[in-house]
């Protein structure tokens, strides 16, 4: 990563505003305001009147810069430290704290918690099509990470019962790419819900022995299982292991860096560990393409720090 940060984009706003304008406007500036894509009718407007990289739109009127209507519109933090903060939580496999964020870029505590999610809005995938298909092998299972806000059940020890735990589903296609799912309870309508949108019929569900998908498994093309209870967790090709490598990686990044979250702001880490899992290197994709598909989806989720704070967005 060290010769990564050599980059100027890191260390020179303008030329982290020119790299932003290559990954959303590939093809010319489009006018946020409007929509207007005809580059005779933009003009880059120039001068000491003018801030550099301010376009004006012919067809409404309106000015805009490439940051108007991303995660970024109105940030007073210089463009250089945006890109900075996105390579470092895109390259790390884990993630990385706010803190280890605040002292790298010189920046509070507060504006590093913030920038975190607003880059974890970006990587957020609100319109994914589908998994698996015919002749794909799609593994299905659920963890308990954390205690929800309030304990109502616990264990004999004083613990919190699972009934008390944060619950996670998780869909993995084998080979593929990962959606999880952070529910209120893991029970049978709820899984079977989250399975039967996100998955093609025509695919083969693998699942260990849970009765959640018992019913919901003769849904699908095939259903096989694993009996963890009697040590078995291989055989042949089915097996849960995929989706258990999931689990371990973004348990490891919740305990280790990031040691606590609160319950409304799960699912926005579920969407950081979605987004590297689905970009990472074992697909061919680098940490700068990683970064880069990162600035593609930042247009369109604009975040306040109210919206942040309060309760969590749909």
């Amino acid at each position: 990563m060290a010769g990564a940060l050599d980059n100027p984009i890191f260390t020179d706003a303008d030329k982290a505003r020119e790299h932003l304008e290559a990954q959303r406007w590939p093809n010319g500036a489009t006018c946020p305001h409007c929509g207007n894509a005809d580059p005779s009718r933009i003009a880059a407007l120039k001068g000491k009147a003018h801030r550099v990289g301010l376009y004006q739109c012919a067809e409404c009127r309106e000015q805009f810069t490439v940051t108007v209507g991303t995660v970024f519109e109105r940030s007073k933090i210089p463009l250089n430290k945006w890109m900075l903060a996105v390579h470092l939580m895109c390259a790390s496999k884990k993630g990385m704290s706010a803190h280890q964020l605040h002292r790298m870029l010189s920046v509070t505590y507060k504006t590093a918690w913030f920038m975190a999610h607003r880059i974890r809005e970006a990587m957020r995938d609100e319109n994914p099509e589908p998994m698996g298909g015919e002749g794909q092998i799609i593994e299905a299972d659920e963890t308990y990470f954390g205690d929800k806000e309030t304990v109502t059940k616990r264990t004999k020890r004083g613990k919190a019962g699972l009934g008390s735990k944060r619950a996670v589903v998780a869909l993995v296609e084998r080979g593929g790419s990962v959606r999880s799912f952070h529910v209120n309870s893991a029970d049978a309508t709820t899984v079977r819900e989250i399975v039967v949108t996100n998955v093609r019929r025509s695919s083969s569900l693998h699942t260990d022995e849970s009765k959640l998908y018992t019913k919901t498994g003769t849904e699908f093309a095939a259903h096989e299982t694993v009996k963890h209870t009697a040590n078995e967790y291989v055989r042949g090709v089915v097996h849960t292991n995929t989706v258990e490598g999931f689990f371990s990686v973004f348990k490891r990044g919740m305990k280790g860096v990031y040691q606590h979250c609160a319950e409304k702001h799960l699912f926005r880490y579920l969407a950081e560990f979605d987004f590297r899992y689905n970009n990472r290197t074992k697909l061919g994709v680098s940490d700068v393409e990683r970064r880069d598909n990162a600035l593609k989806g930042i247009d369109g989720k604009r975040l306040t720090y109210r919206r942040i704070g309060g309760a969590a967005l749909a």
